[in-house]
């Protein structure tokens, strides 16, 4: 399936600021990125670097006045989703190395302090089907409300209004994976489902397949519901919404347009052999 993104972001400031922007798809192994490009205007300077665990790409601008940030791509996941229930989670001493911080707090997923709640709401499952069942009882429990959360609201904030968007959705589950000692990360991504249709967050847990006996990989989850592993299109990954967003500015600045396309396209018709026809005559 390809998956056709346009993205326009409209930035100000007022006094020389430092920007950093995350909005372009990601090279990576699980998705092929068939056509990308982007146009900023006047920005001053424009730098790009990796993101975190080399997933995508993070962009610096030193902005003063006024930029307008046109991204178009086209995508082709190439993952499919996946059987929780069939996967378990590998013991902590297992665990490799880059996936062990994601079992620790982050600012706005307080993993500690629910170590309790999560044990005593998720006792029975092991492993993906733990996985299942945090993801549907946020479903349950979270009432998907655009606009009634904002860049300071964390876990604890959320479990208190039972309400959110997407973002609340992906930490509340990041958060009872950690506590249950299941490594778990935020992943924006683009899909094409999402309504209303903007950045999106999922969540991916690292679980192994007993099948297989592998060292285990990470599988995307969504609680919204909106995003399958099938259309997504990763931009970047962090421990929670804090290192993944698509605009982070280090001084004041105004968000005065935006908007987000992101359409499924289907693949080009195979054309067709003119010999064809005279085959086997």
């Amino acid at each position: 399936m390809i998956i056709a993104i346009e993205t326009r972001l409209v930035i100000r400031t007022r006094t020389p600021t430092d920007i950093l922007l995350q909005y372009e798809a990601a090279a990576i192994p699980d998705q092929t990125i068939i056509s990308a490009s982007d146009a900023l205007s006047d920005a001053g300077s424009s730098t790009r670097i990796a993101g975190d665990e080399n997933i995508g790409t993070r962009r610096w601008l030193r902005l003063d006045g006024e930029v307008e940030v046109s991204y178009r791509a086209e995508a082709e996941p190439r993952r499919l989703d996946c059987d929780l229930a069939a996967l378990d989670s590998l013991p902590v001493e297992r665990l490799p190395a880059d996936a062990v911080k994601y079992l620790f707090d982050s600012r706005y997923c307080q993993s500690d302090s629910f170590q309790s709640y999560a044990a005593s709401t998720f006792e029975d499952p092991i492993g993906g089907r733990k996985i299942e069942a945090m993801r549907d009882w946020v479903a349950r429990n979270i009432a998907y409300v655009p606009g009634s959360s904002h860049s300071e609201t964390t876990t604890r904030d959320t479990l208190m209004e039972r309400r959110g968007v997407c973002r609340d959705f992906a930490h509340v589950l990041i958060t009872m994976a950690r506590a249950c000692a299941i490594p778990a990360r935020y992943v924006a991504v683009y899909s094409p489902a999402v309504d209303p249709q903007d950045f999106h967050a999922v969540a991916e847990v690292f679980l192994c397949d007993p099948a297989t006996a592998d060292g285990g990989a990470w599988y995307l989850v969504d609680p919204t519901g909106m995003a399958c592993a099938a259309d997504a299109v990763k931009i970047g990954v962090g421990r929670d919404a804090a290192d993944v967003s698509f605009l982070t500015s280090f001084g004041a600045c105004e968000l005065t347009g935006k908007s987000v396309q992101v359409l499924r396209k289907a693949p080009a018709p195979l054309t067709q052999d003119p010999l064809a026809s005279l085959q086997g005559t």
